[in-house]
């Protein structure tokens, strides 16, 4: 199996682990709530359905009444069929949610496996954003030694478009450092990442703002 086809197994038996859907719904889903999937077609997606079927981590099921199956049969339609993960298909899930090897820091492979964080357990979260800093480190420092090795040769464009690949890098591990951070001190990801209201007043207005120089003194105001 190659590791595109590995990362939409995996997604495809996330998504079902929260609900059975049809072929279609499956396919919005991966492509509005997990972006990495837009390139997937249904050419992609039907073969790996057919696959967990036969492996037993799916079964299909009639995703309509059984009169409406047979109105859809005689107009010449296909009934929409309906996929459920089943017991065995959970076990398996479970065990790829627990791995932590280096291909689940990969671009597209941490991508999908960040989308289903909220179903992993905390040691494996973070051993998976750990490797994913470590790998992204790594990068930056290859990508700061080619650009210093190379910036003389290099037009004015072709050296913006480096620059703008490191700083993507670095922005990317200064936010897995804030998330390894939350991770470890226990706090609420979307409070962590929430905007800090600091005016202490009821009306939003900071502290010290929206009065004169002379309300500040005590002064003149009295």
């Amino acid at each position: 199996m190659s590791r595109r086809s590995g990362i939409l197994e995996f997604a495809v038996l996330g998504l079902l682990r929260e609900s059975p859907m049809h072929g279609y719904e499956l396919r919005k889903r991966l492509n509005t709530s997990l972006g990495v999937f837009r390139a997937f077609s249904y050419g992609s997606l039907y073969p790996c359905l057919k696959t967990l079927v036969a492996n037993g981590w799916l079964i299909e099921e009639p995703g309509s009444a059984p009169e409406d199956a047979r109105a859809a049969t005689l107009a010449g339609r296909r009934a929409k069929i309906v996929y459920r993960l089943t017991a065995d298909g959970k076990d398996h899930f479970e065990e790829l949610l627990a791995h932590t090897g280096p291909d689940t820091w990969e671009d597209e492979h941490f991508a999908a496996r960040f989308a289903f964080f909220g179903q992993t357990s905390r040691d494996v979260r973070m051993r998976v954003l750990e490797g994913r800093r470590s790998r992204l480190e790594e990068r930056l420092e290859k990508l700061r030694a080619s650009l210093a090795r190379s910036r003389d040769r290099l037009d004015d464009y072709t050296l913006e478009l480096q620059r703008h690949s490191m700083e993507s890098v670095e922005r990317e591990v200064r936010w897995l450092n804030g998330l390894i951070e939350s991770e470890r001190t226990g706090r609420d990801m979307r409070k962590a990442a929430a905007p800090q209201d600091t005016s202490g007043e009821t009306g939003g207005t900071p502290r010290g703002r929206g009065r004169s120089r002379t309300d500040r003194s005590g002064d003149t105001a009295k």
